[in-house]
């Protein structure tokens, strides 16, 4: 094959290789963005399809005004120009045309105003809901307590569950890609939601663009909104506040299910919450501590001090670390307690990860502690004994 025939063949691999991975991407994403997708989300409540119907009626009204405006301005300009021989009329205010024109776009205002305050009002009302989840922003995940109605007491943490390997290009990557968590909100279809607001570090915002919610996540203030999903189905947001390094990483994943379904969500989770709990007197051994502190820290540790613990930016590597190899009074406080950009773990994962993952710690890597860390070393340390 001649070299004009190599270059040809191997621009149509080339071209076809592109088309795929096109073909491939031109997915719509279940609960997300469609292809093409140049209206709002589709609604799944009602207050989003009102949203819909301001966005376009107050877009229509907005074209006719340009085009009245622009085109009497033009008819103007090209009726009366110079070269036609038109003649500057000299004359002074007209009652009648500036009470036209104050009154006209009075109208229009308060005609667009109206509907536009009902639905804000409407969006602001979170009284007489069915169920309360309050959801705390973490850099990177969000926090969920459900705090009243079927399935108070429940309580996880959602995680972005796209591989490391994903996102550095050296796995594939699926339609959810950044969009997908190890644990989704679940909702019963038809139920008011109330959702309160607050974070645990830094600003974030919860937000699904389906449901028409958006609502800050602030540090030491509680905020609230709701919906009331009127489909079946997955919906998906992400925080929507400019919050660190990883702002990227921290997608919302609702689960809108049956009441049927969701009765036996609730009775799973529960049972699932029991079976996870921690005897404090039960004594691991190192492979056990070590083996789950691994899960512990992929969840929660590896998105800031890297999966190899040598740590990016303000977060130091814990690879060698002073604070891992020396005494462990330390370390139990910055787990339990938190310092500067570092969440407190207390109280958002239990204390048996918490163990977990300090043995992890101290004996990954490079770190050859020996030191095995028990559950009941966190409950006296968190009780300051």
């Amino acid at each position: 094959m001649n070299l004009f025939g190599k270059v040809t063949r191997a621009s149509l691999y080339l071209v076809a290789a592109f088309g795929t991975a096109f073909a491939r991407a031109a997915e719509d994403m279940q609960g997300g963005p469609a292809v093409n997708q140049l209206n709002f989300t589709a609604p799944a409540t009602k207050i989003m399809a009102e949203i819909h119907w301001l966005h376009w009626m107050m877009l229509i009204i907005c074209a006719l005004i340009f085009v009245g405006v622009f085109g009497v301005m033009f008819y103007s300009i090209l009726k009366h120009r110079k070269s036609l021989g038109a003649k500057s009329a000299s004359f002074h205010e007209s009652t009648i045309v500036e009470i036209i024109w104050t009154v006209i776009p009075l109208l229009i205002v308060i005609g667009m105003a109206l509907p536009a305050t009902k639905t804000v009002v409407a969006m602001k009302d979170t009284t007489n809901s069915d169920i309360t989840i309050k959801t705390t922003g973490y850099q990177w995940k969000w926090g969920y307590d459900y705090i009243k109605g079927e399935g108070e007491g429940i309580n996880f943490l959602s995680t972005l569950s796209t591989s490391r390997e994903a996102v550095n290009n050296l796995a594939p990557k699926s339609n959810t890609y950044l969009m997908e968590v190890d644990n989704e909100m679940v909702v019963p279809v038809g139920k008011k939601i109330r959702i309160i607001t607050t974070a645990n570090d830094v600003i974030h915002a919860w937000a699904v663009p389906a449901f028409g919610v958006k609502q800050d996540a602030i540090p030491g203030f509680v905020r609230d909104t709701w919906f009331r999903a009127e489909t079946i189905g997955t919906y998906r947001g992400q925080c929507s506040e400019l919050c660190g390094a990883q702002h990227a990483f921290m997608p919302i994943v609702v689960r809108v299910v049956s009441q049927e379904d969701y009765t036996k969500w609730v009775d799973e989770k529960k049972k699932e919450m029991g079976s996870a709990s921690d005897d404090p007197t039960k004594v691991y051994t190192m492979d056990d501590q070590k083996d789950r502190g691994a899960k512990v820290y992929a969840a929660n540790c590896a998105a800031c001090h890297q999966p190899n613990g040598k740590g990016a930016g303000a977060f130091p590597a814990l690879d060698g670390s002073k604070m891992v190899l020396g005494p462990k009074a330390a370390q139990y406080d910055i787990l339990i307690n938190g310092k500067g950009a570092m969440p407190k773990w207390a109280g958002v994962i239990s204390d048996g990860d918490i163990a977990a993952v300090m043995t992890y710690t101290r004996n990954a890597w490079g770190n050859k502690t020996g030191d095995v860390i028990q559950t009941q070393d966190i409950v006296s340390a968190r009780a300051g004994k």
